[in-house]
């Protein structure tokens, strides 16, 4: 095997297929997913608590204007949308940014970008398992009038501290316990679930413009452009959820297509449902009312109907909404780690499928299991800011790897093409930076930690164990595969579960 110098080996990019995979790791994942499975992913890790909860927080920061703020939001989170669908038809692989920069911008990049994704998808969802546990409880009350007792429902070092949080801890292992059935099987229940939730979502829109007056607009925005901006900011916090769909590279049919067209579609259906809500919620009380109000949704329904009714139909709307975010963020951390394990920049017992679920069972089983202890034991509220810069940085590299690759390969094939090239990416990282310099130092602090403590691993263990060592740089373009021929590949893996 030929010695690489360290700047080599920082630089090389994997070609998206033929590239060699790590010892022991599996090569493939069965392809399942269509567009409105996929579609259903994105919308399903997008809208969930945030949407019940936002409005306390960015209404007091905008007032009425909040309506232009969700849209704003919309058009900012669209742009890298966009991005993301040139580079899922142009790289369909699984791993999401990751896969991006690795065949792009190289292998430290790659590193870098697993750091950001891993940090996202796997407190996020330890997180969101918490507030499902609230929610649960919040619905126990209103239909049983009883609550689990704080020893089994908050963690020890919460500001009410409990022994274990259980409710969290089951929520995972049955997310874990469907991911392990089969991604086709997840994608059902999830499918389900998005459903539901935005049916509930309809039910609140549709009560509350009950009580709707024009004049709660007449003060339109208190705080001016610059309250806007900052409700925008805080609300672009609950679009992170659409990079899940780029994670599924390798388990959707005819993904140079079928990505695109998810990526669009779930981004268009979520901002056409926070501004719906918006407007509803908006209409039907005074914004100065919103501000320290809890379950705003809930609290609203409440006020409008005089009944509990609404309320906890909303509440049951929550606790599945949860779910699905958490059976889709979790899918999203073991199909990067999958990536990486396959790479050799992990070790290779994440990349091993069953070959009779054709699923990552240990992955997933490692998994579950650091996510439960997070969740059961650790309060991560605080985590929140770094969760997010994270997913900045990433939707950054995905915008500039968006135009590398326009410049390096501008002839490979590609099933979409960012519109307004180059205005759109550099716009969308505009965006990003813009959010990025509004977050706190000592976020910065923490996420510079952590990227350390990746890099450090990378350079001790990883870089040695790379599926790339030995192997020369290849063209994006020349390692694409024609979907002609790519076919067959996937129905002798179809037919052989």
């Amino acid at each position: 095997m030929p010695a690489h110098s360290l700047a080599q080996q920082m630089l090389r990019r994997r070609p998206v297929s033929g590239a060699p995979v790590a010892h022991g790791a599996s090569d493939h994942l069965r392809r399942s997913l269509g567009t409105f499975q996929l579609t259903m992913f994105g919308v399903g890790s997008t809208i969930g608590t945030g949407i019940f909860v936002i409005l306390s927080v960015s209404v007091p920061q905008a007032g009425p204007a909040v309506v232009i703020s969700f849209l704003l939001a919309g058009i900012a989170a669209g742009l890298t949308a966009i991005c993301y669908a040139e580079l899922a038809s142009a790289v369909p692989v699984s791993g999401s940014a990751y896969s991006y920069s690795y065949a792009i911008l190289g292998e430290l990049a790659a590193v870098g970008v697993a750091a950001c994704l891993l940090l996202e998808y796997g407190v996020s969802t330890a997180a969101v398992a918490v507030g499902w546990s609230q929610y649960l409880n919040k619905l126990f009350d209103n239909v049983f009038g009883f609550q689990l007792p704080q020893i089994i429902s908050a963690a020890p070092w919460d500001t009410k501290p409990g022994v274990v949080n259980l409710p969290a801890i089951v929520l995972i292992a049955m997310c874990a316990v469907l991911l392990i059935r089969g991604v086709s099987e997840s994608a059902k229940v999830n499918a389900v679930m998005v459903v539901i939730k935005l049916a509930v979502l309809l039910m609140f829109a549709a009560i509350a413009f009950t009580a709707f007056r024009a004049d709660r607009f007449a003060d339109f925005a208190p705080f001016g452009v610059s309250g806007i901006s900052l409700a925008a900011g805080t609300i672009f916090f609950t679009y992170i959820g659409l990079d899940a769909v780029s994670t599924a590279g390798d388990e959707v049919k005819e993904p140079q297509h079928t990505m695109p067209r998810a990526i669009i579609a779930a981004m268009l259906i979520v901002t056409g449902f926070y501004i719906l809500v918006a407007v509803a919620a908006m209409g039907s009380q005074p914004w100065q009312e919103f501000k320290g109000q809890e379950a705003d949704l809930a609290a609203i329904l409440e006020h409008t109907t005089g009944n509990v009714v609404g309320s906890t139909i909303l509440a049951a709307g929550a606790v599945i909404s949860i779910f699905s975010v958490t059976l889709v963020t979790m899918y999203g951390q073991t199909r990067i780690l999958f990536s990486i394990g396959r790479d050799g920049l992990l070790p290779t017992t994440f990349a091993k499928v069953n070959p009779r679920m054709m699923t990552p069972v240990s992955n997933t089983v490692i998994v579950a299991v650091v996510l439960a202890m997070l969740a059961g034991l650790v309060p991560l509220e605080n985590l929140a800011e770094i969760v997010s810069i994270g997913t900045l940085i990433a939707f950054i590299v995905v915008s500039v790897g968006v135009m590398v690759l326009r410049v390096r390969e501008p002839d490979l094939p590609r099933g979409f093409r960012v519109p307004g090239y180059p205005v759109t990416p550099i716009l969308s990282v505009a965006a990003c930076v813009y959010i990025l310099s509004s977050l706190h130092w000592y976020t910065w602090v923490g996420f510079t930690v952590w990227l350390t403590v990746a890099l450090i691993f990378y350079l001790g263990w990883g870089r040695r164990h790379s599926a790339l060592n030995g192997c020369g740089d290849r063209s994006i373009a020349a390692a694409i595969p024609d979907e002609d021929a790519a076919e067959p590949k996937s129905r002798h893996i179809d037919d052989a579960v």
